[in-house]
Formats: C-alpha cells, sequence, structure tokens
C-alpha cells in the first residue's frame, strides 16, 4: 500500500518551521515561539496586543504573574474569598480558627451515609440519603487553618494563570466539574468517612495545566506534570505516615480537569483557549459532571 507524507504549514515567520497552530484572529500558521495565548485563543505577534498569557519558553509553558490589582483571575479571587468566609462561619460555627463545624459541616460535608459520627455527634443524610449537594459544597469546607492556608495558596499560584489562560467561562465549569469528580473519587476510595476540601478542585485545574503544556509545547512531561506526580507522592506518603488525606478525591479531580479541558479542546481536535465554549465543551463539561455523580451514586446505592 503506498503512503503519502503529509507535511504540515510553516510558521509565516520561521518559514523553516512546521507548525499545527494558528492565530485565531488572522488563522496564519505560527509556531511556538511566536504565539501569545489568550482567553480566546493563541494570537500571532501582530494580534497579540497587551493581552498576554501564558508564553512557551524554549519547550517549558512558563506562566505569568497575576497582579493582585485589577480584574484579572476575578473568578479565583472571589474563589477564594467564598471559602475563606465559609471557613470563618464554621470557626464561629465550632470550637475556633483550628478547629470548625457546626450546622455547615454536619449539612455539607461529604461522606456516603446514611449515618457518620463525627465530633459533636452523629451527621444524618450522605449521599446515599439523597444529600446530593453534598458533592459540592463538601468543595467549600476546610478541616483547618493549615489546610485552608495550602489549599488557596495552591488555588491562587495554578489557578490565577489557568483562569487567564482558559477564560473565566472555562474556568469556572472546570473547577465545579472537578470538585464533582474529586467528591467521585472520594467516595470510591472511602465512602464512609467524611471528607471536605478544594484539593479535589485544584487537582483538576492541575489537569487543566497538563493538557494546556502538552497543546503548547507538544510534550506531557513538563511543569504541571512535575507538580502533579509530586503532589502525589507527598498525599501518599503523608497518608501513609499517618495522615488524612484524600487520595481518592485528588485523582478523582485530576482525571476530571484533564478531561474536562480535553472538551474544551474538542478532543483534541482544536485548542483549550479557542473562541467560546460552544457546544462541544459544553456538552463535555455536561457529560464528566453526570459521569462524576453516577459514580458517586453507584458507589454508594448500597449504604442508604
Amino acid at each position: 500500500m503506498a503512503t503519502t507524507e503529509r507535511h504540515l504549514p510553516t510558521c509565516y515567520r520561521h518559514p523553516d518551521r512546521e507548525t499545527g497552530l494558528s492565530c485565531s484572529e488572522c488563522g496564519r500558521p505560527i509556531c511556538t515561539e511566536c504565539m501569545t495565548p489568550a482567553p480566546v485563543g493563541l494570537r500571532c505577534p501582530e494580534h497579540a496586543g497587551n493581552r498576554r498569557g501564558p508564553r512557551v519558553a524554549g519547550r517549558q509553558l512558563v506562566l505569568p504573574q497575576t497582579r493582585i490589582g485589577g480584574t484579572e483571575a476575578l473568578v479565583t479571587k472571589a474563589l477564594i474569598a467564598i471559602n475563606v468566609g465559609i471557613y470563618l462561619i464554621t470557626a464561629v460555627q465550632g470550637q475556633g480558627l483550628n478547629a470548625p463545624g457546626g450546622t455547615l459541616f454536619e449539612k455539607f460535608a461529604l461522606f456516603g451515609g446514611p449515618t457518620q459520627f463525627v465530633i459533636g455527634g452523629p451527621v444524618y443524610g450522605g449521599v446515599a440519603g439523597g444529600d446530593w449537594w453534598r458533592l459540592i459544597t463538601a468543595a467549600f469546607l476546610h478541616a483547618s487553618i493549615i489546610h485552608i492556608g495550602f489549599n488557596m495558596l495552591a488555588l491562587w499560584w495554578i489557578g490565577a494563570p489557568v483562569e487567564n489562560y482558559l477564560g473565566r467561562t472555562r474556568y469556572l465549569g472546570l473547577y465545579f466539574v472537578s470538585g464533582l469528580a474529586g467528591s467521585a473519587g472520594a467516595l470510591v476510595a472511602t465512602p464512609h468517612s467524611v471528607t471536605v476540601g478544594a484539593s479535589g478542585a485544584i487537582f483538576g485545574i492541575l489537569g487543566a495545566m497538563l493538557i494546556i503544556e502538552w497543546q503548547a509545547t507538544g510534550r506531557l512531561g513538563g511543569n504541571a506534570m512535575t507538580l502533579i506526580v509530586l503532589n502525589l507522592v507527598i498525599g501518599f506518603a503523608f497518608n501513609g505516615a499517618g495522615g488524612n488525606i484524600s487520595i481518592g478525591g485528588h485523582i478523582g479531580g485530576l482525571i476530571g480537569g484533564i478531561l474536562s479541558t480535553l472538551a474544551f479542546a474538542r478532543w483534541g481536535k482544536g485548542h483549550a483557549a479557542y473562541g467560546r465554549l460552544g457546544l462541544a465543551g459544553t456538552a463535555g463539561l455536561v457529560l464528566v459532571a453526570a459521569a462524576s455523580v453516577a459514580i458517586a451514586y453507584w458507589k454508594v446505592r448500597g449504604l442508604a
């Protein structure tokens, strides 16, 4: 059988470099050195303007520093504010800043159900009892100052540049769907344990970083993969030393983030940051969210 060799177009500024990337404004092919990712897609130097997103230096994705002021990373700032606000409420309802609890924990913490005994008495309901909202509300609860401190610091460091890259709508969808996937993973691993924290959603953002870096550089073994492996190793090591980290939640959130970002990219046919969210991206988010809820209920169906 005869084969025909296919050649990629070449960068309009570097004719010796083949590329599969193009400017979302003018459509001209651009190489990784010339591209400027923006919330509306990759831009060539002429159309990049002043709104620069992540750039590629050599073969690694370099995420920009995000200013604290202004409207950049607005969703990330709002999520951090909501998490901190809820933590303060649970601290008042519980036993102080380092021992949160109370009504919000009883109604919003994640566990399979139908009854779970925690500090202060039994918690009734659970996902098996129909408390479906726990799958997402648990992502806004934290168990201690250290817990919320590390999570919010990670959310700012990695969430802000990813939000600037994907845009607010995609990023918000990514966060909530990853949170659902994280809850599903936590229930699969430990259905009888009480689980709280934004770690599942944050690992989803790491999963998005992995796909973004892969699309920008053509390789998976870069900064994002290093962060993912490092955090998973720390989680396993900490649990082995008697810690209380939800490995299932981390892995579930990571998978949810990867799948959501692939959906934004039309499953490899486009780029995660191109244009509007579109039907394919919306359908992909709904599919991942629905699958997460289905897996969670499948796991707890025998607990009611």
